[in-house]
């Protein structure tokens, strides 16, 4: 089988040429910028028939270049991509093996995104995909999704002969990397898992079982809708909690963050990416 070249992304724009391009692969492995994520023991599981998809900064997983078949996915802002913005692009595009990197596919979610041309991103071959408004009528409305989580999405609806594979989408904070709140994380995984459970695509280390399923067993004589509730009940029992605590770290914390306030509105010198 002939596989596509590097920079077949090139000019590619619908949903008809983007199909055709991961119909070639035996899997396709979306890979989460997560702690989580070890890249050489990933692709080592996978043929060399697999592609793998990274997502904007990639130096958060790759820490040398990375030699397998790839695609990044770069998000468009409404000041355009971050990578473009903060001058990375150089920095991100080093980590991939030229010879097997078939370029950048530029999306973007809401009619305020901007997308970005080839050459912002310093000549590499772009195609752009509009998904503008494609998770609008199942998303929480007060947040917007991840780019892994609506790419995900995507490829279920194309119903490709690739098996999907997601790689570190755990949505766990960790001491080097946040947990962006714009996005709903909890909404995601369960979706996520949801589609997993049902064979759509596949959690990279599988997906733990669910204890709560053998409540059923131990009650028989309570509907599933009264075990619901009572989960829900405690959960929520919990949070409240959290939420207290969180009250009182706000209220110590105050100076610091009028501090921290403070100075991004100064812009320190230091703190920006300057031109070379």
């Amino acid at each position: 089988m002939d596989f596509p070249a590097s920079g077949t992304t090139k000019k590619l724009t619908t949903t008809e040429q983007w199909r055709a391009l991961f119909s070639t692969f035996s899997h396709i492995v979306l890979v989460a910028n997560s702690d989580e994520v070890s890249v050489k023991e990933l692709q080592a599981e996978y043929p060399r028939t697999a592609l793998f998809v990274f997502f904007n900064k990639v130096y958060k997983v790759l820490d040398e270049q990375f030699s397998g078949r790839s695609l990044l996915i770069s998000r468009a802002q409404p000041r355009g991509a971050n990578i473009v913005y903060r001058q990375e692009v150089a920095d991100v595009l080093k980590l991939f093996a030229p010879q097997e990197f078939l370029g950048i596919m530029n999306i973007r979610l809401a009619a305020s995104e901007r997308l970005n041309t080839s050459s912002d991103y310093l000549g590499t071959p772009t195609g752009h995909l509009d998904l503008t408004g494609f998770c609008a009528d199942f998303y929480p409305q007060d947040k917007v999704p991840t780019s892994g989580f609506a790419i995900a999405l995507w490829l279920v609806d194309q119903a490709l002969p690739a098996e999907i594979v997601l790689a570190g989408f755990s949505a766990k904070r960790s001491e080097k990397w946040r947990v962006v709140a714009v996005h709903d994380w909890t909404f995601e995984q369960v979706f996520l898992r949801l589609f997993a459970r049902v064979g759509k695509l596949t959690m990279h280390g599988g997906i733990s079982t669910n204890s709560y399923n053998s409540l059923a067993s131990r009650f028989p004589e309570l509907p599933a809708a009264e075990i619901s509730s009572t989960i829900a009940e405690v959960l929520s029992s919990r949070l409240s909690q959290t939420d207290a605590q969180v009250d009182k770290l706000i209220s110590l914390t105050n100076v610091l963050r009028s501090i921290d306030e403070y100075l991004r509105r100064l812009k320190p010198k230091f703190l920006k990416k300057t031109k070379v």
